[in-house]
Order: structure tokens, then C-alpha cells, then sequence
């Protein structure tokens, strides 16, 4: 059954409130705020370490594999929770796809262990 434009009406104004909130709040914020600028406030705060050298240092590709994998991983890992809720209205269908999810998911974290992307050297 299609829907007619009046059963997204709330929808359409409850995303205009929300685009109109952040408008007006930056708006408001940046006339209203203070504007005073200083070397102290310009400067770069690290923790309260004083800076040193150029912050365009090259990092470790390893370092970023990692928080891609994590961030992989973290996500297939979120899939499982409503096959948790749902585990005994889904019966063994359900039993049957997450084993088969489990197995691709397992496969590929043996072929990342096995490439040694999680080595740190």
C-alpha cells in the first residue's frame, strides 16, 4: 500500500525542526559569542604539551589497518545482537544464517591473523 504525502508530513517536520535548531544555534552562537583572538588562544593545545615540530608527521600505516579492522569487525560484531534478541523466534533458519555469518566472519579474521595485519613490529 503506498503511502500519500500527509503520512510523511511528521516526518518532513521533525527533520525541518532539527535543521532548523542547528541552523539558528550556529547562527546565534557565531553573532553573540566573543571574538577575541590572542596568540595564547590561536596556539595548537595537545594535552597541555607544548607542540614541537611539524604536526604533518607521517604515522605508521599499521596504526591505521588496525582501526580499520577494529571498526570492521566492531560493526559485523553489531549484527549479532538482534539475532540474539530474536534467537528463538528465528528457530533453525535463523540458527543456520548466523552460523554461516559466524564461519564468513571467522574466515576472515583467520586471513587477516594469517597476513599478520595485527602483527606490531
Amino acid at each position: 500500500m503506498q503511502g500519500n504525502f500527509y503520512d510523511y508530513l511528521p516526518i518532513a517536520l521533525t527533520f525541518l525542526v532539527a535543521a532548523g535548531f542547528v541552523v539558528t544555534t550556529m547562527v546565534v552562537t557565531h553573532i553573540l559569542g566573543p571574538n577575541r583572538k590572542s596568540k595564547i588562544k590561536l596556539n595548537t593545545f595537545e594535552c597541555g604539551i607544548e607542540s614541537k615540530g611539524n604536526a604533518r608527521m607521517p604515522f605508521s600505516v599499521k596504526y591505521f589497518l588496525v582501526a580499520i579492522l577494529f571498526v570492521l569487525f566492531d560493526v559485523e560484531v553489531i549484527f549479532m545482537y538482534p539475532w540474539a534478541v530474536n534467537f528463538k523466534s528465528l528457530g533453525l533458519f535463523g540458527f543456520v544464517e548466523m552460523f554461516i555469518f559466524m564461519g564468513l566472519f571467522l574466515t576472515g579474521f583467520y586471513y587477516i591473523v594469517k597476513k599478520g595485519a595485527l602483527n606490531w613490529e
